[in-house]
């Protein structure tokens, strides 16, 4: 996440130097749109990876082409020339670049949480979940901290002409750890040991459409119960990554260049330390998470957190107290994080059943619910802000609460709809291991169904390639009945 928070944080830069014909709202708009782009790609990648990892090479072979796709781009962008060079070339030269990005996002962050949480115990997934999930925040904490360390050490007219570019190259240093971290890392368990299982499921294939072959993604659409689980988890992800990113990304552009409340330096520095905050909490709650009944308890307490908090951030912003600014993004990265804390264990544990599903299941969930929500959120919350200052003092006959403060909360009232939305999935939607385990009847009863409806076609599988193996053998059996038999020659000079 480090490559896609840069360029968040930098997006002012980005649509001065690539989209200078434009107005200044405009830029920011533009810069927001090629940042979109990347976003459309990810669930194509999701596809990809799953692919490679559920069928082909594994997880950690994925995660180390992922790694290396996105770090090209990254260096590319760092010298890619401007408008004022190029022309055109150059915008349509950086959306490229930011769908490869996103090309390779796809399978990045699906990857690490499975190849994590299928090797470690049912007690600990949570935990493990959380220190995945937090490594990949580190990447927006890293990002904070560079793109504050270029404001503070070069002038504004430097940045804007050419030190953007720094945290961008800064990529080539992280490329190397990264793929020391993941090559030392050992090959999930579950994918080593999944061929008998995979047998079987080709054997199904063979008898019911002849083609052992199919991709993994055809196989997770072809179950009415897999796709209800799909788009279960993407309205459950809806306020996660919407929050996410409103909260990390799109709030220090909103409290320097649209607010004009502190420089561009301050805010990514407050970022930086509400990313640090949040991380600590993340963890916390990892843990806290593995020690609940049940791993949905804790995300319905931090949901109806998050419903109201943000809002409530948005109306601390106007309070013209640099505590203010704070306090609010902290309280509500305090709700996230009890909602994420066991969220990677849920997304794995949902597709655990199918190691050979389980990669492409999380990761064109999570990518899904990303781009929906998570890659347009910069562009709504920008264009409800401007709605905002357009209803404010409207009509004089309300209140200045009403008057003032409500309309500046539009971006928070959104994410509490997708708050609504996510409660509504986890609640009635979602089905965890657990729910099957210990549901109603009526559930129980349509699990049990469906092992048996699998039980039976493997059943007349191996019926089928037994049928087919002594056919084999009766016509091999014809063929040496002996009358077509000449010995060998030998001839002796």
């Amino acid at each position: 996440r480090y490559d896609f928070a840069v360029y968040g944080l930098l997006a002012v830069e980005i649509g001065a130097t690539f989209f200078p014909q434009s107005s200044k709202e405009l830029q920011l708009v533009n810069s927001f749109g090629v940042y979109l782009a990347a976003f459309v790609m990810r669930p194509i990648g999701a596809i990809l990876f799953g692919e490679i990892g559920d069928r082909i090479v594994g997880r950690k072979h994925a995660l180390v082409f992922s790694i290396l796709l996105i770090t090209i781009p990254s260096i590319l962008m760092g010298v890619l020339p401007g408008y004022d060079t190029w022309g055109w070339v150059s915008p349509i030269l950086l959306v490229l670049l930011r769908m490869m990005q996103g090309l390779s996002v796809g399978g990045q962050l699906a990857g690490s949480y499975v190849l994590s949480i299928e090797q470690s115990s049912a007690k600990s997934r949570g935990f493990r979940g959380s220190v995945c999930d937090a490594s990949s925040v580190g990447g927006f904490l890293l990002a904070s901290l560079v793109t504050s360390c270029v404001r503070f050490s070069c002038t504004a007219e430097q940045v804007d002409a050419w030190a953007w570019r720094l945290p961008f190259l800064f990529s080539l240093l992280l490329a190397p750890i990264l793929y020391h971290v993941v090559s030392q890392t050992e090959e999930s368990k579950f994918w080593s040991e999944r061929n008998d299982q995979k047998e079987i499921e080709d054997q199904i294939r063979e008898v019911e459409i002849g083609d052992n072959s199919q991709p993994a993604i055809f196989d997770l659409m072809a179950s009415p119960f897999r796709r209800r689980q799909l788009a279960g988890m993407v309205g459950l992800l809806s306020a996660t990554t919407s929050t996410f990113y409103i909260l990390f990304l799109w709030t220090p552009v909103y409290l320097s260049e649209l607010k004009g409340h502190m420089s561009q330096a301050h805010a990514d520095s407050m970022n930086f330390m509400v990313v640090a905050t949040y991380i600590v909490f993340l963890l916390g709650f990892g843990r806290i998470s593995d020690t609940f009944p049940h791993r949905k308890d804790l995300m319905c307490i931090g949901l109806p957190g998050i419903i109201v908090a943000c809002p409530v951030m948005f109306s601390m912003f106007e309070s013209e107290s640099w505590w203010g600014y704070f306090l609010g993004q902290v309280l509500l990265a305090f709700c996230l994080a009890m909602v994420n804390g066991g969220m990677a264990a849920l997304e794995v544990e949902m597709w655990m059943s199918d190691p050979t599903l389980s990669f492409t299941g999380v990761a064109v969930g999570h990518n899904l619910a990303a781009t929906l929500f998570g890659g347009t959120m910069p562009l709504v919350a920008t264009a409800l802000y401007y709605k905002s200052v357009d209803l404010v003092n409207v009509d004089e006959m309300y209140p200045d609460f009403f008057n003032t403060l409500i309309p500046k909360m539009l971006p928070g009232f959104y994410i509490s709809l997708l708050g609504l939305l996510s409660m509504i999935c986890i609640g009635f939607v979602v089905k965890h291991p657990h729910d099957v385990r210990t549901g109603g009847p009526q559930l129980q009863a349509a699990v049990k169904e469906e092992n048996r409806k699998f039980k039976a076609k493997a059943l007349k599988a191996r019926k089928k390639k037994r049928k087919n193996m002594e056919v084999q053998l009766q016509n091999m059996n014809g063929n040496l009945d002996g009358s077509d038999y000449l010995p060998p020659t030998v001839t002796v000079s």
